[in-house]
């Protein structure tokens, strides 16, 4: 049910805010959790009540305070905290790069629902949501063809990229220590940490932190038309660049490692930082981009 997923989102989140505090320091009121977090008031009162419960919260006078830590054995896996249309966009996107797909490539809407274990419905909304920027076109009897894009329209796209995500990392800083993106970005960065320890074995899994990453940064201050617009962005920036194989271990790694710069920048709400390592790792994904036209 959509409304159990929003529960165990705001659970997950709420967490994420806990884990910034220390025992004994007030939570930040129901109206200021509702607004940080996007959610209604009584569903941040219906996890605030299992923090009480389990003795996680208490009452001091009329404020909540925290009682004890949250181990992280009570958080929701993400599986059951992603709604259906971010778990099919999820899917594809890790399709198209494991798979090789290349323009040309068919989608066969069945076959993709079974593989990715969601209804057919669900795929057919998302395809049909991707089609208006002209990556894919809907065949008559024969399903769906992956066109590919050009250089010209990756170019043009990136320069919307760099817009988006510098004024979203720019803003992170003046968010309250209470928000959850801070704890996300140190799971993040233990993340990066431990991939670049296995990276021999590893260095396909960078796709997905590459797309948490840019992701958290850019939805961390909401703005609903970059949101809409973040989907075709993911696409091409996140995945189309990897389908190029050379040196891709190489590349991947050095990409881990100015994330992690980044990341840190953003921890030390340094703004002169924030703007140095974003625009060094976009300017490293430009050059990926354009290596991927390259014959």
């Amino acid at each position: 049910m959509k409304t159990d997923t929003v529960y165990k989102q705001t659970f997950n989140l709420t967490l994420d805010i806990l884990a910034g505090l220390k025992r004994g320091n007030l939570l930040p009121s129901e109206n200021e959790l509702s607004r940080q977090l996007g959610v209604s008031r009584t569903t941040v009162r219906k996890v605030l009540a299992w923090l009480t419960d389990n003795g996680h919260v208490r009452y001091e006078g009329r404020a909540r305070v925290l009682a004890a830590v949250v181990p992280k054995r009570a958080r929701f896996p993400e599986t059951e905290t992603e709604p259906t249309s971010e778990q099919v966009e999820r899917r594809f996107m890790e399709w198209m790069l494991r798979g090789d797909a290349r323009p040309g490539s068919q989608i066969n809407e069945l076959e993709m629902a079974r593989q990715f274990g969601v209804a057919t419905s669900g795929v057919r909304e998302f395809l049909n949501r991707f089609r208006r920027f002209g990556l894919i076109e809907k065949r008559p009897n024969t399903g769906w063809l992956f066109k590919g894009f050009t250089e010209d329209f990756g170019n043009e796209l990136f320069e919307i990229r760099e817009m988006f995500e510098l004024r979203s990392a720019k803003a992170i800083a003046g968010l309250p220590v209470t928000a959850p993106v801070w704890n996300q970005l140190r799971i993040l960065r233990e993340e990066h940490i431990a991939l670049l320890a296995d990276i021999d074995t590893r260095f396909h899994d960078f796709s997905g932190l590459d797309n948490r990453l840019h992701r958290l940064v850019t939805t961390a201050v909401p703005n609903r038309f970059i949101d809409d617009f973040y989907d075709v962005i993911t696409l091409i920036f996140h995945y189309h660049y990897q389908w190029n194989k050379r040196d891709e271990r190489q590349r991947n790694e050095v990409a881990i490692n100015e994330h992690l710069a980044y990341i840190d920048a953003l921890l030390a709400r340094d703004g002169r930082r924030v703007e140095h390592t974003c625009r060094l790792h976009l300017a490293s994904a430009r050059q990926t981009l354009r290596r991927a036209f390259s014959p």
